[in-house]
């Protein structure tokens, strides 16, 4: 089995176009489909959505697809951010400080959406990189 996760549809993780890196809209789904942050937590199934144990996957999974145009974190210049709830901005907003600050992160975008492509995903992260050739 592989440990990448392929996209779920007609287009790829990445794409560069000269110094430029897009990424697609990512998730917290792991290469085995499994979703990170999705905690069983009573004998009748019942889910609890954890937004900053997915926020926290979602980016280093970004991180994994800009390491393959050979570029990191550091090199993100744009972030759009899809949350199902906007109750759960703080938590997303926490887990996010993480790995970007204020004064060197990128610019962001933050909205909220109706659904994501899984019932149990929360957010979903795409990103724009600028990274030399």
């Amino acid at each position: 089995m592989s440990n990448k996760v392929t996209p779920r549809g007609a287009y790829p993780h990445s794409k560069r176009v000269g110094d430029f890196i897009f990424i697609s809209g990512t998730s917290s789904r792991r290469a085995d489909n499994t979703i990170a942050g999705v905690d069983i937590i009573d004998n009748m199934g019942t889910k609890y959505l954890n937004i900053e144990v997915q926020t926290r996957e979602v980016i280093l999974n970004i991180k994994k697809n800009l390491a393959n145009e050979g570029a990191t974190l550091e090199d993100v210049v744009d972030v759009t951010s899809f949350l199902v709830n906007m109750n759960d901005f703080a938590g997303y907003n926490r887990a996010y400080a993480e790995f970007f600050d204020k004064e060197t992160g990128p610019t962001r975008t933050t909205v909220a959406v109706h659904q994501l492509p899984h019932p149990d995903l929360v957010v979903e992260i795409k990103v724009m990189a600028y990274k030399k050739l």
